[in-house]
């Protein structure tokens, strides 16, 4: 089965209200080089995920900007989301999405929501993938999965930004329990492989070896940049001066992380970096996504 074959919709559906809850949401797009444009060839879906129409702001033969809606607008107790993604040989695809992603208080019955996401890259082709962040209400419980399956020469970079609680409110991540998994791959090798748990129970959410009692992190990855050392260096000396992000390279990823308790520092620290990198990694200027200004 390929990335971007949809599932067999699951028997039990939304509409119980046990610990059987299940709720599927599936989209699957696929871009390819035809007729001198990055063309949006293919987009299943099934249930509540949608795409707008491809955008060209950069130029009809440049990037093809899309927005991935979800629009009941953040996942709770017994959703299912997937999204793939398929980028061919000679395209190049730029992904986010139009709002926050929210991860709501589980049921009563605790049943937990998932979200898994597979994205592939073919060789020659190039994906970036910017999805405005994720804020996780208190209680949340569920399951994060990020693949990304890269071949030959193709070039990717990303981010993740998640927001524990809302301390704007005064509700903060106090119970609840996120997994995050991501697995990065080229040619089937893998290249950086994670697992994560969101646990503020747990006595790493606090202790100074883990999370350290932080409520916002991010990470930035970058596949294809071909000066990493010098790009890296750059970074650290156009970046603001903050102990709470640091920056690295392992086999061929560039990593950027931030681990601090600001949402909009992290997604300022993850655009800045952004910007500077694209001109290094694909030798094109970054253009904002029109969606982030409204």
């Amino acid at each position: 089965m390929t990335l971007c074959e949809l599932a067999t919709p699951l028997a039990d559906s939304g509409h119980r209200f046990d610990e059987k809850r299940h709720w599927a949401a599936e989209l699957a797009l696929r871009f390819a080089w035809r007729e001198g444009a990055t063309r949006l060839i293919q987009a299943r879906h099934h249930g509540p995920l949608r795409v707008q129409r491809p955008f060209y702001p950069e130029g009809r033969d440049e990037a093809c900007h899309i927005y991935v809606l979800h629009p009941p607008g953040g996942l709770v107790s017994g959703d299912a989301l997937t999204i793939k993604a398929h980028v061919e040989r000679g395209a190049h695809a730029l992904l986010t999405t139009p709002a926050a992603n929210k991860l709501y208080k589980a049921d009563s019955q605790g049943v937990a929501w998932s979200q898994h996401t597979a994205l592939e890259v073919e060789d020659g082709a190039t994906l970036e993938w910017l999805p405005q962040e994720t804020i996780a209400f208190d209680g949340s419980k569920g399951e994060q999965r990020t693949h990304i399956a890269l071949h030959g020469n193709a070039r990717c970079l990303g981010w993740e930004v998640m927001a524990l609680g809302r301390p704007a409110s005064q509700l903060p991540y106090l119970s609840g329990r996120i997994e995050q998994h991501f697995s990065l791959t080229l040619d089937d090798q893998p290249l950086w492989l994670e697992r994560q748990p969101l646990d503020p129970l747990h006595p790493r959410f606090k202790g100074r070896w883990g999370q350290g009692g932080a409520s916002v992190q991010a990470t930035l990855w970058a596949v294809g940049i071909a000066d990493a050392p010098e790009a890296i260096d750059a970074l650290r000396e156009a970046l603001p001066d903050n102990p709470c992000w640091a920056v690295t390279v392992r086999h061929r990823v560039l990593l950027l992380r931030y681990l601090g308790n600001s949402r909009n520092e992290a997604w300022a620290l993850c655009e800045q970096a952004w910007r500077l990198l694209r001109p290094r990694w694909i030798e094109r200027e970054a253009h904002t996504p029109r969606i982030w200004l409204t």
